[in-house]
């Protein structure tokens, strides 16, 4: 069997076991097993007691986020929310498979997340600060890692958008989940025509200058970095739609 077909294999697996896991938590959180405002098992602790992988461990508690169950605190944990989101807007990331679904999430996040920056730049507190950086440098040190890189990149802007003061924020971004973050559905270094070091330098580059301007507390060169970021991400995925449609 060669490395492209047994991927795509460990892909489906990571998927089905994650998937299992999520279905499991969930349970014992409806059976009271983990009460509401209850931290979670740390990661450690489930990948042993469920025998998973840290990935799959870290896909579920992306799930179980989307689906508005638990928040992650960053060097805290995460927990069970008191009032889990049962109704209101769902974007399931199964659903999401298309080049046209990616350029409408990347439109809806450039118009939430600009102004998102922007008020984080001028509300965020210094705990938010560092809970931002605490990410952004698992971010960069999991670049290689793709499943784990989308976890932490979901984990810096829901930090940004908790920064706003502005719960609406969050609670939209909690209800989108991963399905944001484009590189947990396609290869975009390959659709940036680039090799993966220079396409990771370069997201490394946007995201700290996100940072620096909401550490700043500047929110017009927070919101330009914002836009540059999610614009760059979007041209990139344009260009593969185009090229896709005319190769059809």
């Amino acid at each position: 069997m060669d490395d492209q077909t047994a991927q795509p294999r460990a892909r489906r697996k990571h998927r089905s076991l994650a998937q299992e896991l999520v279905a499991e938590l969930s349970q014992q959180i409806r059976d009271g097993l983990i009460k509401r405002g209850d931290k979670l098992p740390t990661e450690s602790a489930i990948m042993q007691a469920q025998g998973v992988s840290r990935t799959v461990v870290r896909e579920a508690i992306s799930r179980l986020q989307a689906s508005g169950l638990v928040e992650t605190r960053h060097g805290i944990g995460t927990f069970v929310l008191d009032m889990p989101n049962t109704t209101g807007l769902r974007i399931d990331p199964a659903t999401i498979g298309t080049l046209r679904d990616l350029l409408a999430i990347m439109e809806l996040r450039i118009s939430l997340e600009v102004e998102s920056a922007g008020l984080a730049a001028q509300r965020r507190t210094p705990e938010q600060l560092a809970g931002m950086r605490g990410f952004l440098d698992e971010l960069n040190e999991s670049m290689a890692h793709s499943s784990e890189a989308s976890s932490s990149d979901f984990q810096f802007h829901l930090q940004i958008a908790q920064a706003t003061g502005n719960r609406y924020f969050t609670d939209i971004m909690n209800h989108l989940g991963t399905a944001l973050i484009p590189r947990s559905r396609v290869n975009s270094a390959r659709l940036a025509h680039d090799d993966q070091q220079q396409y990771q330098l370069r997201l490394c580059r946007e995201h700290e200058q996100i940072y620096d301007a909401i550490a700043r507390q500047d929110p017009e060169s927070a919101r330009a970095a914002m836009r540059l970021h999610l614009t760059n991400s979007r041209e990139r995925l344009r260009q593969a739609h185009e090229e896709a449609e005319s190769q059809d």
